[in-house]
């Protein structure tokens, strides 16, 4: 029986459409926009009131959550610096062996921790194996986020969409039609098939393609290898001059000023430190007054610094006797960060975050694409995907680093914070998966399990995990997958399939699944892929039980299609995250991009279809 639209259909149709244009221009941040979504649909009814706030507790949230712990512990253990010297070891210098085993090694590790996540960990290791090998960043970089995402589908707790897919299954059960056989859930390790083909079809790619794909020139802000002091602020961003000691006299203009104060006079050099007495600190804040006596560390031009000294009666030091400590390249130096999609910092001026006061970090630069912008740096307003120069103490940045806010580039001196727990770390991850895959507890149970594991024997603390948890991208999931059960309750994704099948009902299934997966591809080169996939997944179960199609094979298609985002750098966080360090351009994306798109959706089909043959 033929299908009407009713007044609940088009409501959904326009919390579709409003979800998916606000995650395209982002005139509202996702999480709000999620938010709002689902207090309409608790305020309209279209799913039982006690349902509407149900995603908060659902499987998929919580098993997230606990992944995420998991991940921060394994970090802070130390797993991914002995996977860098591993990675070492294995490629002995030479390039293409380099880029395979970091490749491989990305492969595997993004089948246990979300894509994101991992991009931030893999960069300062790739940034730290570019600098000791001489092979260029930019030949690193991309291929390690592509084969993060062809190897995310390989294990249910990794990728956000596939971990949702069972929430959205679990509610496509409760509309079928009478007659219509129950949609089984996915296990821990149903979707391995397809993504180890996919991993695979990474690697090979960038093996056998990648020499003539990847960018065949190198930018020469990234020929430097970071952390030094002089000669990298003049060669990497134009930052020219060297490092001196001013001492403030008793007649010059600038006792009683504050920093910020003799930062705006005439050609004044950047400030990176002082002393006052015995108290030395790096990155003063703007309001730290100058007396007489302060010593400052300060960069710019010899001729510069010698003018500036000259007319603010200054004694003018080119050796370090006072602060060498503080510019002790093993304690401070120049660093990159990449400000990441999910920061808190976007959308604020550098001013506005006080990062000296804060944090001790000064700021020199920001790059956006091609652009280097250093003039009045404090009115910069950043955006995602920012590379953000810096000047520091290592262990101030790496305090910084802690709340997610950005993401360190460079390779800078770390110590293992709990190298003595790497085993711990291990064993419960380990154990969390052997619960999922060999007992009949949910995914969140088993996952939750490894994470409580990791805190009682002390891998991370309570503080520490709530700080590992991206609480925006929780709000977000949790908020959408209530709109996936409405397209189900209210029989909107029945009507959406019975259009498509108005139109290729004739066609034969791999076309109907041919579409489905274009249109995921599509949405989650635009919107987020949860977004994407919340919104098809009810569609391709439709359309797979009006056809006689296989549901399950349907909905899986569509969770895969969701992460085949690699034509546009803001097609997925990890893409954004590395377009600044690597040096990347749209054509870059969209050169390596297409055939391995093109690659990823023909093994998708093929593989699923022989899964649920």
């Amino acid at each position: 029986m033929a299908l009407s639209l009713t007044p609940e259909m088009i409501l959904v149709l326009g919390l579709l459409g409003f979800t998916m244009l606000m995650l395209v221009l982002e005139w509202i941040r996702a999480d709000m926009v999620a938010l709002l979504v689902v207090v309409v649909i608790g305020l309209t009814g279209l799913i039982p009131s006690d349902r509407v706030f149900n995603g908060f507790a659902g499987n998929a949230v919580i098993a997230i959550i606990a992944i995420m712990i998991m991940g921060e512990g394994l970090d802070r253990a130390g797993v991914l610096t002995y996977t860098a010297t591993f990675v070492m070891r294995m490629a002995r210098g030479a390039e293409s062996r380099l880029g395979m085993v970091i490749n491989v090694v990305a492969s595997m590790f993004s089948a246990v921790i979300p894509s994101q996540a991992l991009a931030a960990l893999m960069i300062p290791v790739s940034s730290r194996l570019s600098a000791r090998t001489g092979v260029p960043i930019s030949r690193l970089l991309l291929p390690m986020a592509f084969c993060i995402l062809t190897g995310t589908n390989t294990t249910l707790i990794a990728n956000s969409p596939l971990i949702v897919l069972n929430d959205l299954i679990a509610s496509a059960n409760l509309n079928l039609p009478p007659g219509a056989h129950t949609i089984a859930k996915f296990g821990l390790f149903s979707v391995t098939p397809v993504g180890l083909a996919l991993a695979l079809v990474g690697v090979a790619y960038f093996y056998f393609f990648g020499s003539k794909l990847l960018p065949g020139h190198e930018d020469e802000r990234l020929k430097v290898t970071p952390g030094r002091t002089e000669s990298y602020f003049a060669e990497t961003y134009g930052i020219v001059g060297e490092t001196a000691e001013l001492t403030v006299t008793a007649e010059s203009p600038l006792v009683g000023m504050s920093i910020g104060e003799a930062e705006q006079l005439y050609d004044a050099p950047l400030i990176l430190a002082i002393k006052s007495g015995n108290d030395s600190r790096m990155a003063p804040p703007a309001d730290h007054v100058i007396w007489v006596g302060s010593v400052l560390g300060v960069l710019g031009p010899r001729e510069q610094l010698n003018q500036f000294a000259n007319n603010q009666l200054c004694r003018l030091s080119t050796r370090m006797r006072q602060l060498g400590e503080l510019f002790n390249p093993t304690r401070a130096g120049i660093s990159e960060v990449v400000i990441p999609p999910v920061s808190r910092f976007i959308k604020h001026t550098v001013g506005e975050l006080r990062l000296r006061k804060r944090f001790g970090i000064s700021v020199l630069a920001v790059t956006r694409g091609d652009k280097v912008l250093r003039d009045d740096v404090r009115g910069v307003s950043l955006r995602a995907g920012d590379t953000v120069v810096l000047h520091s103490n290592w262990r101030d940045l790496s305090l910084a680093a802690e709340d997610k806010d950005l993401v360190v580039v460079t390779d800078i001196p770390k110590e293992l914070q709990r190298p003595g727990k790497i085993w711990q770390a291990v064993g419960f991850f380990l154990m969390a998966q052997g619960l999922a895959l060999f007992t009949n507890l949910d995914l969140s149970v088993s996952m939750m399990t490894g994470a409580i594991a990791m805190l009682l024997t002390g891998v991370l603390n309570m503080d520490e995990a709530y700080k590992a948890v991206n609480w925006k991208t929780i709000f977000v999931i949790a908020c959408l997958i209530p709109l996936g059960w409405s397209m189900d309750a209210t029989g909107t994704a029945a009507w959406i399939a019975q259009q498509v099948l108005v139109h290729l009902g004739s066609s034969a299934p791999w076309v109907l699944q041919l579409c489905l997966a274009l249109l995921t591809l599509l949405f989650s080169q635009v919107m987020s892929n949860v977004g994407a996939t919340v919104m098809m997944v009810p569609i391709a179960i439709s359309v797979a039980v009006a056809t006689g199609g296989n549901p399950s094979a349907y909905a899986l298609i569509v969770a895969v299609s969701s992460s085949n985002t690699f034509l546009l750098s803001s097609g997925h966080p990890a893409l954004m995250m590395i377009t600044g360090p690597g040096g990347y351009k749209s054509k870059d994306f969209l050169r390596v991009g297409i055939p391995l798109t093109l690659l990823v959706l023909i093994v998708t089909l093929v593989v699923i279809n022989l899964m649920f043959d």
